[in-house]
């Protein structure tokens, strides 16, 4: 066996060295083909639109724009634990307490205004309490999330709140940048 003076010595080679998430999982399910382009066809079959018969068990939920935001309460885990006895998370008081009740919301605006400044000129008041109501939802459900971490919300709380604050137009769920 090889003699070493001091612990720095047995620390020198390069098999020692660590490196940044050296053990961190790979997720290679992320990553994009380089020979994918928006103009080939592929047959879609993960990102087909389910048909709302297929998954919603709460007879609440609408279509949505992406199979990902096609989630009904009824089979979220982590939304059972508050729809114990009723049909649909909508039912809830506390959904419609936190994320239907304009008071409630405008208490939110007020924290929201001290965060990011005021309105611009041109940004509906229904825009801004719908956003709020995603995420007082979000936070009703899951608790703090880090500021990155963003959940796909049920179809049914989705057109629970869209139907309380109506807009023209409709973003659906985004990943952070």
């Amino acid at each position: 066996m090889e003699e070493f003076s001091d612990e720095s010595d047995y620390f020198e080679g390069e098999e020692y060295r660590l490196q940044p998430y050296q053990f961190e999982p790979t997720n290679d399910s992320l990553t994009v083909s380089e020979s994918s382009s928006s103009d080939s066809e592929y047959d879609g079959e993960e990102d087909a639109i389910p048909d709302v018969s297929d998954w919603c068990r709460c007879d609440q939920c609408i279509p949505m724009p992406t199979a990902n935001e096609c989630r009904c309460c009824r089979t979220m885990n982590i939304v059972d634990q508050k729809t114990e006895g009723l049909q649909c998370i909508t039912e809830h008081e506390g959904f419609q307490v936190n994320c239907l009740n304009i008071h409630v919301l405008e208490t939110s605006y007020y924290e929201y205004v001290l965060d990011r400044g005021q309105l611009e000129e041109d940004q509906l008041i229904h825009e801004l309490y719908r956003y709020l109501a995603y995420r007082r939802f979000t936070r009703w459900v899951y608790g703090l999330l880090s500021k990155k971490c963003r959940k796909v919300i049920p179809s049914c709380a989705v057109k629970a709140i869209r139907d309380t604050f109506p807009s023209e137009e409709y973003c659906g769920f985004k990943y952070p940048q």
